[in-house]
């Protein structure tokens, strides 16, 4: 277990670059425990105040426990927070308006998390997406509200989906589990 101390980021070095000699904070740390290791996402509420709070709020209430990532894309990135498991479905809280960062801010990069959202682009609710490579086709399109810090390895195992259909996944992987680090 976690205690509430301050987070190092030693081992995120490859991630971060020059970012990963800060520490921390256990109230900005989500950890998230995928059937093959911990995955340390740092949130950002610099950039997405509003949706590093939604996502913040569903954790200590569960709601991501369990849930699958129903669409995985070879080289592009892994979707979950979707309680129906199709990519329709969302939370019982609203939808959130955008909060989008420009490409000078922030990038999709290796292990950005980004809120899912339909054509709308204040449409995100609980979706959110993790990214295989960087993809700047993405930047200031969508929010960005984390980064991956450690455990990408375990990212990288969620099982992919059929690139015929969207990489929708059969039999997909589960979120086991995710917590704010200040609450372990």
């Amino acid at each position: 277990m976690l205690r509430r101390t301050i987070l190092t980021t030693a081992l995120a070095a490859p991630v971060l670059g020059a970012r990963a000699q800060r520490a921390l904070d256990p109230q900005n740390t989500l950890l998230m425990q995928l059937k093959d290791g911990l995955v340390t996402i740092q949130l950002r509420p610099d950039l997405a105040p509003q949706h590093v709070e939604r996502i913040k709020v569903l954790t200590r209430r569960g709601f991501y426990n369990n849930i699958v990532f129903h669409r995985v894309i070879e080289g592009f990135m892994a979707q979950g927070g979707d309680p129906t498991g199709t990519g329709t479905g969302g939370s019982d809280l609203p939808n959130l308006p955008a909060e989008f960062s420009a490409p000078s801010v922030a990038r999709f990069l290796r292990g950005t998390c980004g809120m899912a959202r339909s054509q709308s682009p204040g449409s995100a609710n609980s979706q959110f997406f993790i990214m295989f490579a960087p993809n700047s086709g993405l930047d200031g399109q969508y929010t960005i509200w984390g980064q991956v810090v450690s455990g990408m390895e375990a990212v990288e195992r969620i099982k992919r989906g059929d690139a015929a259909r969207n990489g929708v996944v059969v039999g997909p992987d589960r979120i086991q589990s995710m917590r704010i680090a200040a609450d372990s």
